[in-house]
């Protein structure tokens, strides 16, 4: 039996994002999955095919000589592990660290040889393609299944999202500022999105870290009276099974790019998303059917997070607009919104992309040229032949056209 080994020392969406790859790998051996000590619950909840390692890897500082013992026992566990393939995510100092326990020719991903930092060419094309975010489209889950040799069906991996009858979550805030919407663009939102669920008293469920407690209750007073015995203030107040017992339940879940909105994709919720600033769906949208994205369409977007926004935020603008509220609330608007664009999900044989409902797509094109190549280099059935010169000349690097050696897989080769 082949065995594998995940590294995922990332986030909690980032996690969630993984699942793609970890149900391909399980279907072909047995899978470890090593995650920072904070999501092991989550892990093992999310993903019970998989044995789960953990270590402080987000912790900081001096640690206690009983965690860095307990992450030493656990690294030498998996070191004398005989993996048939190692995928190490992150790009992290601890990562390359951790990728030295292993053999440079079976770690797929982020490796490390002879004290030298080395990507295999699939991760390279990511760092080449991120360059221009707004020319491409893959999302997350998909770049990290093709790696392994044999991912399985986009479509197969999350269930197709209906209502479940438990009212309305909204998730309150992201990880960055810039991404979320304030409390005053988001109140007409979730009462635009709470109309279209139906008749009957439902609930409002708030949700977030303790954080986002305050912000909670801020947005609970200024809601109007009549919704106020509907609305349940759950940020800070659950636990990861706490947390996936809700969003099981519910209706749908209006949100920004989160962690969040991955869970409720995982588990069948539909997600109605909030996409500006540095998010962009066609990265990191809600993976399955049955979601809805609203995707601010503007020049600078996506932008880069660690970048001062020289526009004030103005993406952020058409989330307040009548059109916008129609559309929310299940009405079609006279026109689209504004700076707006309200894409659904599609699948093809490469993974999830967005086609537009509403709105323009001024990166279709683009996007389309960008996926046939991928499609094409993968070797996946159907895939263009084709190649796209300029495309060609600035996702290949001089090595990439090298002979590769017998018996190497495309996406394993360092």
């Amino acid at each position: 039996m082949q065995r594998h080994l995940v590294i995922q020392l990332a986030r909690f969406g980032d996690l969630v994002q993984t699942k793609r790859l970890v149900l391909s790998l399980a279907a072909a051996g047995e899978v470890h999955l090593l995650v920072d000590a904070s999501l092991a619950e989550l892990a093992r909840l999310l993903y019970p095919q998989a044995r789960v390692w953990a270590i402080h890897a987000h912790a900081g500082g001096a640690l206690p000589a009983a965690v860095l013992a307990a992450a030493r026992q656990a690294l030498s566990a998996l070191a004398g592990l005989d993996f048939s393939s190692v995928c190490n995510l992150n790009h992290s100092g601890l990562n390359l660290a951790l990728a030295r326990a292993f053999a440079p020719e079976i770690v797929r991903g982020h490796a490390c040889a002879a004290g030298q930092a080395l990507r295999d060419q699939w991760t390279e094309f990511a760092f080449r393609w991120t360059g221009r975010r707004e020319l491409a489209g893959l999302n997350l889950v998909d770049f990290w299944a093709h790696l392994a040799p044999e991912p399985v069906a986009p479509w197969s991996v999350n269930p197709p999202a209906v209502a479940k009858g438990g009212g309305l979550g909204v998730v309150l805030a992201g990880r960055h500022a810039r991404r979320s919407l304030p409390v005053g663009v988001l109140l007409p939102l979730i009462q635009a999105v709470w109309s279209r669920l139906g008749s009957g008293r439902k609930p409002i469920l708030l949700l977030g870290g303790p954080g986002e407690r305050s912000a909670g209750r801020e947005l609970a007073a200024r809601l109007p009276r009549r919704l106020a015995p509907q609305v349940r203030n759950l940020a800070g107040a659950t636990d990861w099974a706490g947390l996936i017992e809700t969003v099981s339940g519910l209706d749908a879940v209006l949100t920004p790019d989160t962690g969040t909105m991955h869970l409720a994709a995982h588990l069948g919720t539909p997600v109605v998303a909030t996409f500006l600033s540095s998010a962009w769906c066609f990265e990191t949208g809600p993976y399955g059917e049955g979601h809805t994205v609203f995707q601010a369409v503007a020049p600078c977007v996506p932008c880069r997070e660690a970048e001062a926004c020289p526009h004030t935020v103005a993406c952020r603008a058409p989330f307040a607009s009548r059109e916008l509220l129609a559309c929310a609330s299940g009405r079609e608007p006279p026109a689209p919104p504004s700076g707006l664009a309200l894409f659904t999900p599609v699948f093809d044989d490469l993974g999830l992309d967005f086609a537009a409902r509403l709105g323009q797509d001024p990166w279709r094109e683009s996007r389309r040229h960008f996926r046939a190549f991928l499609s094409g280099h993968l070797r996946l059935p159907g895939a263009e032949t084709a190649v796209e010169p300029e495309l060609a000349g600035r996702l290949y690097g001089e090595r990439d056209w090298m002979a590769r050696p017998r018996g190497r897989e495309l996406q394993g080769e360092l």
